[in-house]
């Protein structure tokens, strides 16, 4: 098990907050993302946003997550690497109930969860590849704190985990600020078409523009 060496600052944090998922993902040109398989499963409607505290372990296993957990800070969100196994559940009612009390922010797992009801009655952020009722072992092996990867994205220990009902995605911590400007000038850019297809006045001229431009005949 490793410290972490750096933290996503708080402020950054609140402020990727009021963004969508959507909207920093293509602010990051639509190439980070955790996969489509890791869904939100908890109840609609709650942000997740803190610095990651990775775990890897081995399919099935959650001896490490239970250490992730003692070792959490405020605000800490656990992302975990488990291959995307989902024969055995990592985490369920028991251990999400006190990761709460430990001020945990919300897990990401790439692997399974149980205790759906729960999941779905509560607001703690769960984003997971699968449910099942199997329960998991606890032999280990397993790391904390160091990177990760899941579906092609590296997640190092402190990096900003973002998620909503679309799904979630990670912020490099040197990336971050020049992201958020750009995330921010885009999400303004975007309510600001919004307003204007309310007010029936959404330019449209581009949509044939572009079909001319790659060869489309129209009549």
């Amino acid at each position: 098990m490793a410290e972490a060496q750096r933290r996503i600052d708080r402020t950054l944090v609140e402020r990727y907050r009021e963004l969508p998922v959507a909207t920093v993902s293509d602010s990051m040109f639509r190439i980070s993302s955790l996969g489509a398989r890791i869904r939100p499963l908890h109840a609609g409607g709650t942000v997740l946003a803190g610095p990651a505290l990775t775990v890897r372990t081995r399919p099935g296993d959650n001896l490490m997550i239970h250490k992730a957990i003692d070792v959490a800070l405020p605000g800490d969100v656990i992302v975990v690497d488990a291959g995307g196994d989902l024969t055995n559940a990592l985490v369920g009612e028991l251990m999400l109930s006190y990761a709460r009390t430990r001020g945990v922010a919300g897990f990401v797992l790439n692997g399974a969860v149980r205790d759906l009801k729960w999941i779905k009655s509560n607001d703690l952020p769960v984003y997971a590849a699968g449910v099942t009722h199997r329960g998991p072992y606890k032999d280990g092996p397993g790391e904390v704190n160091l990177p990760i990867s899941v579906d092609g994205t590296v997640i190092e220990a402190g990096d900003l985990v973002l998620g909503d009902d679309d799904g979630v995605l990670v912020v490099p911590i040197d990336e971050a600020a020049a992201l958020l400007e750009r995330a921010t000038e885009k999400h303004l850019a975007e309510l600001r078409q919004v307003e204007a297809i309310r007010q029936g006045r959404n330019a449209r001229g581009w949509v044939d523009e572009t079909l001319r431009a790659r060869g489309c005949e129209m009549e």
